[in-house]
């Protein structure tokens, strides 16, 4: 221990210096050695954190506006997954081509966020503001109608949508067995018209009469008609009471006047 102390005694400053210096080189070394140990374990835990994507409804959307439009003013808020933006129906698409317009428009749309948080933020920020942010912007004028749809997830949508192309198809395939119904009955009707009347002119040929079928039928009163008819017995009816009042009054006026001339003829 003294040997210790004198070797330290008999140590310059400057040597004091060096070694202090070299102790505050190394207490920084492992200080950021484990500060490299914190943050890479930050971001292995930042990978690690799954991010729960979150979707947006947009109830509006204007004339002009792509898919490519609304990912790039979209994008800046957040990392953007995928976009589905509904077309307009295959009749308003009908009128416009004969219009000559050839542009086809969507109604409606869904944008997937990669975090339901920002996606919750974009919807409660944006609602009912101006798409854009210059008065010379295409889309200034039009605002934003979105709404955060929760618990809704990507497959929701694609099994509605493929619910719809079902009912679509359903629907074309019942209107296409209807036209044939309609053709095919059209047809047995025009093959029995031409076989009556190859008939009609071989008995004519013949010199025999063919009994031409009458198709004896009556028609249902009208909605009018039947009103008139409840007028007119409404109105018979009374006339009828009328007329009763009136023989029982003169009923009675002609016995009172029998009875006062009767009265006066017996005086």
């Amino acid at each position: 221990m003294k040997r210790g102390e004198e070797e330290e005694q008999q140590k310059t400053p400057t040597q004091r210096m060096e070694e202090d210096e070299e102790e505050e080189q190394l207490q920084q070394t492992t200080k950021g050695q484990k500060g490299s140990d914190e943050d890479e374990g930050e971001v292995k835990k930042k990978k690690e954190r799954k991010l729960d994507p979150g979707i947006i409804y947009l109830g509006h959307i204007p004339p002009m506006l792509r898919p490519k439009h609304l990912r790039n003013m979209l994008s800046a808020y957040g990392e953007i997954g995928r976009i589905f933006l509904q077309p307009e129906d295959r009749q308003v698409r009908r009128k416009k081509k004969k219009s000559g317009t050839r542009r086809c428009n969507f109604v409606e749309g869904w944008v997937e966020f990669r975090d339901k948080r920002i996606a919750k933020r974009v919807a409660a920020s944006l609602h009912n503001t101006p798409m854009g942010t210059r008065r010379r912007q295409r889309f200034f004028s039009d605002l934003w109608n979105i709404k955060y749809l929760h618990r809704f997830q990507w497959t929701h949508l694609s099994e509605r949508l493929a619910y719809e192309q079902t009912v679509l198809q359903q629907r074309l395939r019942a209107e296409v067995s209807q036209a044939k119904r309609e053709t095919n009955f059209y047809l047995n009707n025009v093959e029995k018209s031409t076989h009556l009347d190859k008939m009609r002119k071989k008995r004519q040929r013949d010199g025999e009469q063919m009994d031409e079928k009458m198709w004896d039928f009556t028609q249902r009163p009208t909605e009018e008609e039947f009103q008139k008819r409840k007028k007119k017995n409404s109105v018979t009816q009374k006339d009828l009471d009328k007329a009763r009042l009136l023989q029982q009054k003169s009923e009675s006026n002609v016995s009172l006047l029998v009875k006062i001339f009767n009265s006066n003829q017996s005086e």
